[in-house]
């Protein structure tokens, strides 16, 4: 019993560390990223998000809270996770690849203006790295989240993307990482949109 403690103590313990050791990397670059979210919010667009298993996940994660709400209430914001129409996803994987699940629906959807908010833990994904290449040929703008070296993302990214990377190379961790960046960001929308914030004395 000991020993299973001891692994969830590390498990704790690991992911603590690794978001001590990105805040200071990172955290300009969150601020950077949820000001651009913010304009292109405040200028009628929208934001797509996509991702792959647990990154599935986030971008499905980073939509509810848009289209819902984060810790106040306030208007819905335009946002959708690319990740979330089975039918869709299942049709062109099947018809074509699984390589342009995203891509066809960032064609279909996307417009200049919007933002693609990829998640892809090493940066390597196909689907997202197509993602990326139709959301440029639309004029919109990505936001990036990776890990570890960032894989082939970063060399797809133009001078006003930007890619916030959690300097870790277990996926857990990343992952857990990228799940507190996307609550940074719905946070700053926030409060930035709507003057939400705690109070303080």
């Amino acid at each position: 019993m000991n020993d299973i403690v001891d692994r969830i103590k590390k498990s704790f313990s690991d992911s603590i560390q690794t978001k001590i050791n990105s805040v200071d990397m990172i955290s300009d670059i969150i601020a950077l990223a949820a000001l651009k979210l913010v304009q292109s919010l405040l200028d009628g667009h929208k934001i797509l998000s996509c991702g792959n298993g647990g990154s599935a996940c986030d971008a499905m994660h980073f939509s509810g809270e848009m289209l819902n709400r984060f810790k106040h209430e306030r208007p819905s914001l335009p946002a959708i996770a690319l990740t979330a129409d089975m039918s869709t996803i299942t049709s062109i994987a099947n018809d074509y690849s699984y390589n342009d699940i995203f891509a066809k629906q960032i064609r279909a959807l996307g417009q200049a203006g919007d933002i693609l908010l990829a998640i892809s833990t090493s940066g390597n994904s196909a689907n997202v790295l197509n993602a990326i290449k139709a959301a440029h040929d639309k004029k919109i703008n990505v936001i990036a989240l990776t890990g570890s070296d960032g894989g082939k993302i970063p060399g797809l990214l133009q001078d006003d993307d930007v890619e916030i990377r959690v300097p870790a190379t277990e996926v857990a961790r990343i992952q857990e990482t990228h799940l507190l960046i996307i609550h940074c960001l719905c946070d700053i929308v926030d409060y930035q949109l709507f003057g939400h914030g705690e109070v303080t004395t």
